[in-house]
């Protein structure tokens, strides 16, 4: 009973009898509330935690370690031949992801199977990854095919965790709980990376295969807790194959009705720029600092390993402000911050400046990522979740293979200097910024509806 069914039957036969009988209603209620909240602490727990649990996947598999296997070990040779073939899985496995998230959500929100959609892109994530311990020099398609299926699987089910964030965070609290699973994430990538190279130079030397293999335990143990605790499924009103159909119907219709949403496509227009050029910058990072700066492997390795921890911090320490001032005024902070240091890039020849800029930029780059994606649940309209963090998934993979053409493609017409790609990331940068001037912010909106 409620405190306002007490109330009534206080009025309907007033009394003692009545008095003693009302008085349970608000120790009920209050029990009731305490285990709500408490099950809503522990879906978000877990969420946080599914952060920690995938972020091996990028640092390892993306990043740091078998890029630089794949390139080196099983493609070989020189002439770039290596850097083709990893440019092309990327690009590839990005542009499935771009198109087929949307539809995929629009599914997931239909049906109510987005614990189940997120279940399979995960376990075809950890299956490839497991697989690419069978690959070895020369096997070129084979290393392609397996990373551009898991890299399938771990984007695509990003779409179906992130939808998750509005269901188990009321609007106040996002920004908050995004940038904490942002920070542990970014944990998580910087422990994935010390244990790949205990792995590699302390328990198995000379030998790669068990790396991947600790990718796929370590996403699978760590990621549990998710599946167990995030809320189940609910049955939608189509099955899964009317709802495809619906979807290949809609996907158009869609885009158009977002499209239509002003406040949503501004927001996703300015992500669209700003988040090509950081999405470039963490692809390419490892090949400025050995190129343009002289790192060495090891050195660079422990570059991403600085800027983890400053990205954790980043993400940590603005997450309660991203709530208190909003998130466009984050953003607008942040993305400034990275205009500057990308302009003072292109001048800086000391290796001892570029870390410092390296570690700075990292400062904004987990605030940024969580920003986004809390300012993104506050423009959603309610039962679209799924479905609008796929046109966020789409943004993002589309522009994660433009960035790096047109970085690569300015290098290449500069005769190898990346310098002037530094300048265009920034001006990538610089256009998101200047369009998200043009976004509300939605908490004054209704504010002054109120």
């Amino acid at each position: 009973m409620s405190k306002r069914g007490g109330k009534r039957s206080d009025s309907a036969r007033p009394g003692p009898p009545a008095d003693a009988s009302a008085e349970p209603a608000p120790a009920i209620s209050r029990a009731e509330t305490d285990a709500t909240e408490s099950a809503r602490r522990r879906q978000v727990r877990s969420w946080v935690l599914f952060d920690f649990a995938n972020s091996i996947y990028p640092a390892v598999m993306t990043t740091a370690v078998f890029p630089v296997f794949y390139v080196s070990t099983v493609v070989g040779g020189e002439g770039g031949e290596g850097e083709l073939w990893w440019g092309s899985a990327v690009s590839l496995s990005a542009l499935v992801v771009a198109f087929s998230a949307p539809l995929l959500g629009g599914i997931a929100d239909r049906c109510g199977l987005r614990k189940r959609f997120l279940a399979v892109y995960v376990a075809v994530c950890l299956a490839s990854v497991c697989l690419l311990a069978t690959v070895g020099p020369g096997m070129v398609l084979a290393g392609f095919v397996l990373f551009v299926i898991a890299n399938i699987g771990f984007e695509g089910g990003l779409v179906f965790y992130n939808a998750y964030l509005p269901d188990i965070t009321p609007p106040e609290e996002r920004g908050s709980v995004s940038g904490y699973g942002f920070g542990w994430g970014y944990l998580g990538s910087a422990l994935g990376l010390i244990l790949a190279l205990v792995f590699l130079q302390v328990l198995f030397p000379g030998r790669i295969e068990p790396v991947w293999l600790l990718v796929a335990g370590f996403f699978l143990l760590f990621s549990i807790p998710a599946f167990r605790n995030l809320p189940s499924d609910k049955g939608g009103d189509t099955g899964v194959g009317e709802a495809a159909a619906w979807g290949m119907r809609r996907f158009r219709a869609t885009l158009r009705e977002v499209w239509a949403l002003r406040d949503l496509r501004r927001f996703l227009t300015s992500y669209f720029f700003y988040i090509d050029g950081i999405n470039t910058i963490i692809v390419m990072a490892a090949v400025i600092a050995t190129e343009t700066f002289g790192f060495d492997q090891m050195e660079a390795i422990i570059l991403f390993l600085v800027v983890q921890f400053s990205a954790m911090a980043g993400a940590l320490t603005l997450a309660k402000p991203t709530d208190r001032l909003g998130p466009r005024k984050i953003l607008t902070g942040v993305l400034a911050m990275w205009v500057a240091a990308g302009i003072a890039a292109y001048f800086v020849r000391s290796t001892t400046v570029f870390y410092g800029l390296a570690v700075v930029a990292g400062l904004g780059l987990g605030s940024a990522q969580s920003a986004s994606r809390a300012y993104l649940s506050l423009l959603i309209p309610r039962g679209r979740e799924a479905e609008i963090f796929g046109f966020y998934a789409f943004c993002g993979r589309t522009s994660s293979v433009l960035g790096p053409l047109l970085f690569g493609g300015v290098t290449f017409l500069a005769a190898g200097n990346q310098r002037p790609g530094f300048l265009v990331l920034t001006a990538l940068m610089l256009t998101g910024l200047l369009l998200l001037q043009r976004v509300p912010d939605p908490r004054a909106k209704r504010a002054s509806r109120a």
